[in-house]
């Protein structure tokens, strides 16, 4: 199994995770997004036909819902007059603006979750939570806010995105699984990004998830976004691996701007 998200209407990277993902034999019966297919980059449309060739599984992020209702914003609900605030009135329009009817009306068709159960675990595919798309879960959240989410849902490992950084935080054999984001970096100084498998070594014995580092064409986005207008600071933090503001970060992910995010060794689900 393979789980992604965010991202953000990144071609180049989608493009290397595919190919990633063809030569380590996933099946795309086996992989799944959460969300945030379209967002800070420069080619949405390029980034939805891939999606829909490939046919995967996925959700609708809170970019795809509020894109498909004709919003007038992401409904991140970002601070009013930040800087996410701002940059994000840039990117969302230029979305808008190259989304036609064929892809809106394929928008519509995405559902918010997916239930499926493997290797005895019950999971669930959320891009925020179960109770708010665009609401923000990091590993640092509380157990009462994730627990809450388990109870309302009936799963014991729920695969989540909308954060974009990974992370797993396991607790009396409920597992959340954050894959990361592959569109933007996960503002640890690296230009590479992030994504998730999971797999059964033997019957009856639990699964293993491991994260990875997802290495593409960063300097190729970065261009295009600059070229199209797109907002400067993000074509850099594709470049720097740091991201501009930490406007939605609790202070504890603040305070590790620049540093590694986890390991890539594998952990039990």
């Amino acid at each position: 199994m393979l789980f992604f998200g965010g991202v953000y209407s990144n071609f180049q990277a989608l493009e290397a995770l595919k190919t990633w993902a063809d030569g380590n034999g996933y099946a795309p019966e086996n992989i799944f997004c959460t969300g945030d297919v379209l967002g800070y980059c420069a080619q949405p449309v390029e980034t939805i036909q891939l999606i829909r060739e490939w046919n995967i599984n996925l959700i609708a992020g809170n970019v795809e819902l509020q894109l498909r209702d004709g919003e007038e914003n992401c409904g991140c609900s970002f601070k009013a007059g930040g800087r996410c605030d701002v940059f994000s009135r840039n990117w969302y329009a230029y979305a808008q603006s190259k989304i036609g009817q064929e892809d809106n009306d394929w928008l519509h068709t995405l559902p918010h979750h997916v239930r499926f159960g493997y290797a005895g675990r019950k999971v669930f595919l959320a891009h925020g939570s179960w109770f708010d798309t665009s609401e923000f879960i990091f590993k640092s959240t509380g157990w009462e806010t994730k627990a809450g989410n388990f109870s309302a849902t009936g799963a014991d490992l729920i695969i989540a995105g909308h954060a974009g950084l990974p992370f797993a935080d396991k607790h009396e054999g409920l597992l959340w699984l954050n894959a990361g984001a592959i569109g933007m970096p996960a503002n640890d100084g690296n230009s590479s990004t992030w994504f998730a498998t999971m797999d059964q070594q033997a019957d009856a014995t639990p699964p293993h998830h491991r994260f990875h580092q997802l290495s593409y064409n960063h300097q190729r986005a970065a261009q295009l976004m600059k070229a199209n207008g797109l907002p400067l600071a993000y074509a850099n933090t594709l470049q720097t691996g740091i991201w501009d503001n930490c406007e939605i970060l609790p202070p504890q992910e603040a305070t590790q701007q620049g540093k590694p995010v986890l390991p890539t060794s594998p952990g039990a689900a």
